[in-house]
């Protein structure tokens, strides 16, 4: 396995943008072997910008390994779901760009629920639009995705479903997607601190389709809404049971400075891929 970070870690979405640059450099530092680069921040699509970041994470000698991308299926409106499905496969095409051979898909979700610590007190669980039900987005979710599978394929970038709330809230949910859509383009991202139910039986369930690790840490208190305690001795354990070698992508979101809090991650991750 490799240890890397996602550029989230540094930002946590406040009003400036953090250059990725400055990633680069920290992960560097800290002496990871890659980034993984939230879409939200970079400061162009330009292929200029983004053959601007790939030759510097070449020089650094790290991997782009992923392109986390913020899509949403659940929409009752054919058209904007369209909408969402070519702007997955525009960041398909970036990712392919960056030299990234993967992205973070989500799900979507109905928002009936604005608040997200009210959503986590509902453990994820939100009542459909009135009118629709979850069989209704379930089949949009699984339609829109198999729309971007020509996509991924021709770029060659796989598409990595994140169990991120909305219909993948539970392992069953994500779980119904991947089989139904039933492609080596999509497979499943998992993140540790986003099963509120039974978290480890679920991590277990989804981890023989797993392709990509979130490793969530909260130093300092959760900056962005509860703190998920994570069993990391048990999560390595789960993903040795299925022989896992790919990336531990960092997502720290704790209040402490990130220099310290992602730098504590690092430590703490390396006990148990080492071991």
């Amino acid at each position: 396995m490799k240890l890397g970070t996602s550029t989230y870690s540094f930002w946590h979405f406040l009003p400036e943008k953090l250059p990725i640059e400055h990633v680069i450099e920290k992960a560097y530092e800290m002496d990871l072997a890659g980034i993984e680069i939230l879409h939200v921040q970079l400061q162009s699509e330009e292929t200029g910008y983004l053959n601007k970041l790939k030759r510097m994470a070449f020089r650094y000698g790290m991997d782009i390994y992923c392109l986390a991308i913020h899509n949403d299926f659940v929409q009752p409106n054919v058209e904007k779901r369209r909408e969402q499905v070519e702007h997955v496969k525009r960041c398909l095409k970036i990712a392919y760009h960056l030299g990234a051979p993967a992205i973070r898909l989500n799900s979507g979700r109905w928002k009936t629920i604005k608040s997200f610590r009210e959503l986590m007190e509902k453990k994820g669980i939100e009542p459909p639009l009135p009118g629709y039900s979850d069989h209704d987005a379930f089949n949009w979710v699984i339609d829109s995705i198999r729309q971007c599978i020509p996509t991924a394929e021709e770029y060659g970038v796989v598409m990595a479903l994140e169990n991120h709330w909305g219909l993948t809230t539970r392992a069953e949910g994500l779980l119904k997607i991947v089989d139904s859509v039933d492609s080596e383009w999509l497979k499943v991202l998992m993140d540790t601190g986003n099963f509120v139910f039974d978290r480890y039986k679920e991590l277990e369930m989804i981890a023989p389709y797993t392709v990509l690790v979130h490793a969530k840490t909260y130093f300092g208190g959760s900056s962005l809404g509860p703190e998920l305690e994570v069993d990391y001795e048990k999560v390595f354990r789960i993903l040795g049971s299925v022989d896992y070698r790919g990336y531990i992508s960092i997502e720290f979101e704790g209040k402490e400075d990130p220099s310290t809090g992602v730098l504590k991650t690092v430590n703490l991750l390396r006990k148990y891929i080492k071991s």
